[in-house]
């Protein structure tokens, strides 16, 4: 856990400086953090590697649900369907579908590990393989758990990988936060073209320390964004996340270029997802 310092002459300590003379009050500050050596256990904190058959595990995953837009005019329904959502054969398939549900013309599945899996800095790493075609829009993600600084983007959003289907190959990593978002136009990110962003298994993954966020397509940056200690504004990273994996259909990004009804259905399959913890360098 990232701690404020405060400097008592040449020497750093976590409490206020014991002085000679009357106390002054403590007053804390953001502190931008060092960069170190960081390092992850090797062997996963939470993971789920889809080696069972059925419902994506209840006690590891839950389920958004819903057809109201969810903030980007998004043309699905969430639902908590095997036809949606499934394991077999070592793979989780989420499936976009072209068919009606609560007054939406699309279907799809959004999974959450919010109160099942919860992390303060880790590895996270996804293996994946995306859907196409114009419309999709896929998404491998963090949102906050308890929402600490307000509702978005003042909590953050780190956006492990999205892709938008008219846009094929082109893999996005981004976050979100007050003072940067798309809202603004100031959001922080970099994207990479993966030729076979939808017809191979690609690793998607961030490293989360209280000094950087660093986005990796398998195993080479493509991004990093640096906490500046300019407080929760522009880091509000320092409070739990949860993961999200999900397909939307349309929207204000997937849906810039149109929808084409006749790609559905459309799956992206992950392989496993894997969380390592932070071990401070």
């Amino acid at each position: 856990m990232l701690l404020a310092l405060i400097a008592c002459g040449t020497v750093f300590s976590y409490a206020a400086c014991s002085q000679k003379d009357e106390p002054k009050p403590y007053i804390a500050t953001p502190t931008a953090p060092v960069d170190k050596n960081w390092k992850f256990e090797t062997t996963p904190v939470w993971a789920d590697e889809f080696d069972y058959t059925g419902a994506p595990d209840p006690k590891k995953w839950g389920y958004d649900t819903g057809g109201h837009g969810w903030g980007n005019n998004e043309l699905q329904y969430y639902t908590d369907k095997a036809s949606n959502a499934s394991v077999a054969n070592g793979i989780l398939t989420i499936t976009a579908r072209k068919e009606n549900e609560g007054g939406m013309e699309y279907t799809s599945a959004r999974l959450v590990t919010k109160n099942k899996g919860d992390f303060l800095y880790g590895r996270i790493e996804v293996r994946a393989k995306l859907p196409t075609g114009k419309g999709t829009w896929p998404a491998i993600w963090m949102l906050p758990t308890d929402w600490a600084y307000g509702g978005w983007p003042k909590s953050g959003e780190i956006d492990i990988m999205e892709h938008v289907g008219y846009d094929q190959n082109n893999v996005h990593i981004t976050v979100h936060t007050e003072d940067y978002n798309h809202g603004k136009g100031t959001q922080k990110g970099k994207s990479k073209i993966v030729p076979t962003a939808s017809t191979a298994f690609h690793n998607y993954r961030v490293d989360w320390t209280p000094y950087s966020i660093r986005g990796f397509i398998d195993d080479e940056k493509v991004f990093e964004f640096i906490n500046e200690g300019k407080g929760f504004a522009s880091w509000p990273f320092d409070k739990r996340f949860h993961l999200l994996l999900n397909i939307a259909v349309g929207g204000n990004w997937g849906g810039a270029q149109g929808v084409d009804p006749t790609v559905y259905p459309q799956s992206m399959e992950v392989d496993y997802v894997r969380v390592y913890k932070l071990i401070e360098g």
